[in-house]
């Protein structure tokens, strides 16, 4: 099964999703998913209607692999991320996106694939 990317930010280029095949082994399926989203409503039932979108079953959410390009939002993010780690039982791997040193226009690369449960997992021994 390949790793699904729910993408709730731009759309990723052919290079973006090369890259992240390169880290991972196989050629994501990429979901994009709209993540604009209504400031004035509670950030827990906006990450629960992100979630949703995804459209996973409870199973496919504990089965399958999966990385997320979170929202550029922070606090939207956040709490998406707290949402997933609900319904999958751990963190998600994250796409982190930066821009391209020097370039002009500005272009984004996938800079790395960050699997947060190993971040959270390696955190737990420095508390």
């Amino acid at each position: 099964m390949p790793v699904l990317v729910l993408n709730y930010s731009h759309p990723l280029t052919e290079a973006q999703i090369a890259t992240v095949a390169g880290i991972v082994g196989e050629t994501p399926e990429v979901r994009d998913l709209a993540s604009q989203v209504d400031r004035a409503r509670p950030l827990a039932e906006v990450a629960r209607d992100l979630a949703d979108a995804a459209g996973l079953t409870p199973q496919e959410w504990q089965t399958t692999p999966l990385a997320l390009n979170p929202p550029a939002l922070a606090p939207v993010a956040l709490a998406l991320i707290a949402e997933i780690h609900g319904r999958v039982g751990h963190f998600p791997a994250m796409l982190h996106i930066r821009p391209v040193e020097g370039s002009v226009p500005t272009r984004y690369e996938v800079a790395e694939v960050v699997n947060l449960q190993v971040v959270r997992e390696a955190a737990r021994g420095r508390r």
